[in-house]
C-alpha cells in the first residue's frame, strides 16, 4: 500500500502499488517514491527525468550556499617574538571560529635546521593556547626546512 499523489500535486488516496503503477501507466508517466520513511510510503505520479532534475537542482543549490572549509596557512619563524606570536594565535583563532582549516608552518633558515626542537616547542605552545578551540589534524610533521601541523576546529 502506498499514498499516491497525482501528477498536478492532488492527492489520489491510498492505493496498492500494482493499482498505483496501472494508474501511471494509462498516463504514460512514472511511479516514483518520494517519501520511502513515511507510513504507508508516498508516490508521486511524474516523469522521473523530471523528479531527477528538480533533485539535481535542490542539490546545487544548497551546495552552492555551503561555504567550504578552507585551508588557511599562517608562517612562523622560530625565535618569534612574544607579542608576534600572540597576534598570530589571535588570528588564528578567527580562522577555527569561521569553521577554516588552519596550517601552521615554521620555516627555518640556515643554522636554524640544527635547532629544530625550538620549532616543536613553538608548535606544541601553539596547540596548548588552542586546546579549546581546535582539534589536531595532522601533528607536527618535518618537510625539508620547514614544520608543519594543521589544526581543525572542534564541534
Amino acid at each position: 500500500m502506498v499514498r499516491l499523489i497525482d501528477s498536478d500535486g492532488s492527492q489520489v488516496g491510498v492505493k496498492s502499488i500494482t493499482e498505483a503503477l496501472a494508474l501511471a501507466r494509462t498516463r504514460g508517466l512514472d511511479l516514483v517514491e518520494v517519501a520511502a520513511a513515511a507510513n504507508p510510503p508516498v508516490c508521486k505520479i511524474l516523469p522521473y527525468s523530471k523528479y531527477k532534475y528538480e533533485q539535481d537542482k535542490k542539490e546545487r543549490e544548497s551546495r552552492k550556499r555551503q561555504k567550504a572549509g578552507l585551508l588557511k596557512e599562517l608562517r612562523f619563524r622560530p625565535n618569534i617574538g612574544q607579542h608576534d606570536l600572540d597576534v598570530k594565535v589571535r588570528q588564528i583563532e578567527e580562522f577555527i571560529g569561521a569553521h577554516d582549516k588552519v596550517r601552521i608552518t615554521v620555516v627555518f633558515r640556515g643554522r636554524e635546521m640544527q635547532h629544530r626542537d625550538l620549532g616543536f616547542k613553538l608548535l606544541m605552545t601553539i596547540q596548548e593556547r588552542l586546546v579549546e578551540k581546535a582539534a589536531v589534524e595532522q601533528a607536527p610533521m618535518p618537510d625539508r626546512n620547514r614544520l608543519v601541523m594543521t589544526l581543525v576546529p572542534k564541534h
